[in-house]
């Protein structure tokens, strides 16, 4: 699996970051207890099995030209599947516009996951995982009082077999975690 994924602003980041470790200490589900190094805030814009020939050079020039991109966070919500709890992110015209190209990039990319198909895609940055039958009511009062903002700085993509990342620009902020 390859991702495309916006990194968030170092305020953003860290406000994220805040509401992962309020969730934690609260008992429930949280982001914070992964401890994987390529675990951080991010929007995933795309996912698919494989990137066709070229693609990752033509995304870093996408990214590079849309970057940075203003971004306001709105409610807490809990995402069909897998059921992660998430922090919506407003979708401006200039995020879906970037959402979209993304996409024409991999028009012909192996496995496209459906969930981050234009016309399916929620944008959002996960709080936790799998928070099916959590205490939503507790979540949204520790985590979600605040709507934040700040801007996407950067682009990455996570492979999924090495479980690894590539800058498609600017490496962003990495705050020690």
């Amino acid at each position: 699996m390859r991702t495309v994924e916006l990194l968030c602003s170092p305020e953003l980041d860290a406000a994220v970051r805040a509401a992962w470790d309020r969730l934690a200490a609260a008992g429930l589900p949280s982001l914070a207890r992964n401890t994987h190094p390529t675990n951080r805030p991010h929007l995933t814009l795309a996912s698919v099995d494989g990137f066709p020939p070229g693609a990752e050079q033509r995304l870093a020039d996408l990214c590079d030209a849309a970057l940075p991109l203003p971004v306001r966070l709105d409610r807490l919500a809990v995402l069909d599947g897998s059921a992660p709890l998430v922090w919506l992110v407003r979708p401006t015209p200039q995020l879906v516009a970037l959402h979209g190209a993304v996409w024409d990039v991999l028009a012909e990319a192996s496995g496209p996951h459906p969930w981050h198909l234009p016309g399916r895609w929620v944008p959002h940055l996960s709080l936790a995982l799998r928070f099916r039958g959590a205490d939503r009511r507790l979540a949204r009062a520790v985590a979600g009082a605040d709507r934040p903002g700040g801007a996407f700085v950067a682009a990455r993509s996570y492979d999924g077999d090495t479980r690894t990342v590539s800058e498609l620009t600017g490496a962003g902020p990495n705050p020690d975690r």
